[in-house]
């Protein structure tokens, strides 16, 4: 099989169920950033200064993003006929959790921190900022048609979990973070 197929030459794409969109379109550009979230956790998966714990979740969090893809190029009215896996909100759940353990180990934060520390938590906070990029174009699609509502969810909370993780990734390496002082 051919990695190319030349069937997206006029600028159009197919979702699940054969549906033929444009590659500007507002599903296209939703789950290709949700794409672009998931190749950046590959970078921080690639770094060798990331600890074994984020690692672990991080790893399973690449598998959602997948199905999440998924989910955005499958149309909710395709859904009963291609029985499309779709994002549960038990994943929801599963990042609350790991939010609230990670944070329980740092110290409070009393401002605003910049992005940075060390490189793997620099990563980390530009994996947070395109997911707030993933999540406006989510919300976009979301009030142009029916999509998934736990999508969003999850892609919220995702945002939260990166900011945690790139904390604790500081405080796991003992770099420091610096505060905003505005």
């Amino acid at each position: 099989m051919k990695i190319y197929t030349k069937t997206g030459d006029k600028g159009v794409s197919s979702l699940w169920g054969g549906t033929r969109i444009s590659k500007s379109s507002l599903r296209m550009r939703a789950y290709g950033t949700i794409d672009e979230l998931n190749s950046l956790v590959g970078v921080v998966l690639a770094l060798p200064e990331l600890v074994s714990e984020l690692r672990l979740e991080l790893d399973r969090i690449q598998s959602d993003l997948l199905v999440i893809g998924s989910d955005l190029a499958t149309p909710i009215n395709l859904n009963a006929q291609l029985k499309q896996v779709r994002i549960a909100a038990e994943a929801v759940k599963v990042l609350e959790q790991e939010i609230d353990k990670f944070t329980a180990k740092l110290k409070p934060l009393k401002s605003f921190i910049k992005p940075g520390g060390s490189l793997a938590s620099a990563y980390l906070h530009l994996a947070r900022s395109t997911c707030r990029s993933a999540e406006r174009e989510v919300v976009a699609l979301g009030e142009s048609e029916e999509i998934n509502k736990i999508v969003l969810q999850y892609i919220n909370r995702l945002s939260d979990w990166l900011f945690t993780a790139a904390r604790y990734q500081n405080h796991c390496q003992g770099a420091t973070e610096v505060e905003w002082r505005g």
